[in-house]
């Protein structure tokens, strides 16, 4: 082909190309610098990153999913915590699960369930300011109509009554139908048990005193809490019966003689347990204890043989010490009655 001609061809082709725009331009001469300038390509941090596709139109930007900032962000000020706070952080998250467990239940309570609740606060509220409390007056101002119910209702509400206050309802006249709230312990006086009218106590002293029974009669201040835990109770928490837990069960029991607080022998780093105060031995006993704790766990005290067997071995030595204390008792009257007969008789000298 002569060469002008060939210039012409060449001419007329870049003209159609130049009319036809750059569409039919090869794709390698094109993508491939955009490839490398282009945002798209995931970061070495985000090699999971979705990434850009002309059939779905995928953005290829590397966006942050709410969990991994918010992830990385918690990890990273875990790791700098203080483990009192990290734990008051866990007690605050087992508080708000429990609350929202104890609100989904109480909507579930059926109108039996709410009577009992109700009972429990009355006879409380009976308790307090040692007022008589009788059938009637449950069934006017609490179970109402639902009085066909008032034996399951009353068995429920003492049920708890004793396990979460350790107070036993006894039915004093079945003539008269009047029932009296007593304590667990023995006291001298049941009016001590409240003095200041403040909810009792008992229930929580009693399970203590049984983590302590059972564990060998002395329980470390991690067994105690670890229960404690179980029930709802935290150190530095208040709680709106029982106070402060931690004072009560290392000051004020201490103080009260229920319990003895003190270091476990040659622990190093110092370690605490808890045994029982001369207090408790004299207003409660073993069995008593032990009874509370399989009733808590609604089973019978022949479910613990080791410590069922240990308390009737202390319920023999009490029952020897009463016998002896009687006899000593007698001993000493009979002593001071023959001495007050043989003085009547007595001649003047």
């Amino acid at each position: 082909m002569p060469r002008g001609q060939k210039s012409k061809l060449r001419a007329r082709e870049k003209r159609r190309q130049a009319r036809e725009g750059p569409e039919h331009l090869v794709p390698a001469q094109t993508t491939a610098p955009e490839e490398e300038e282009s945002p798209s390509s995931p970061s070495p941090h985000f090699k999971d990153a979705p990434q850009s596709s002309p059939a779905t139109g995928t953005s290829g930007s590397p966006k942050v999913p709410g969990g991994v900032c918010s992830t990385s962000t918690t990890a990273a000020a875990a790791s700098n915590t203080k483990f009192n706070e990290d734990a008051s952080n866990q007690v605050e998250e087992k508080q708000n699960t429990s609350k929202a467990r104890d609100t989904t239940e109480q909507c579930r309570r059926g109108p039996i369930e709410e009577k009992v609740a109700l009972l429990v606060y009355y006879l409380l509220y009976k308790y307090q300011v040692k007022e008589p409390i009788t059938k009637a007056d449950m069934l006017r101002n609490v179970i109402q109509t639902y009085k066909n119910h008032f034996h399951e209702i009353l068995r429920k509400a003492s049920e708890h009554l004793e396990l979460v206050f350790g107070l036993d309802v006894k039915e004093m006249d079945p003539n008269r139908n009047t029932y009296v709230l007593i304590n667990k312990l023995e006291r001298s006086c049941d009016a001590r048990v409240n003095d200041n009218g403040a909810v009792p106590k008992t229930g929580l002293l009693m399970t203590v005193l049984g983590v302590i029974f059972t564990k060998g009669n002395r329980a470390t201040e991690e067994e105690v809490w670890e229960v404690l835990n179980m029930m709802g109770l935290y150190d530095g928490i208040k709680n709106f019966i029982y106070g402060d837990p931690k004072k009560l069960i290392t000051k004020d029991w201490v103080k009260e003689k229920y319990l003895e607080y003190r270091q476990v022998p040659n622990s190093d780093p110092p370690h605490y347990e808890f045994l029982w105060g001369p207090r408790a031995h004299a207003e409660t006993s073993k069995m008593k204890v032990l009874e509370f704790v399989a009733k808590s766990h609604d089973t019978v005290p022949t479910a613990f043989p080791g410590c069922y067997e240990e308390a009737l071995r202390d319920e023999e030595e009490r029952a020897r010490a009463r016998v002896l204390a009687k006899a000593g008792t007698a001993a000493m009257a009979s002593a001071r009655s023959a001495k007050a007969i043989a003085s009547s008789f007595s001649c003047p000298k």
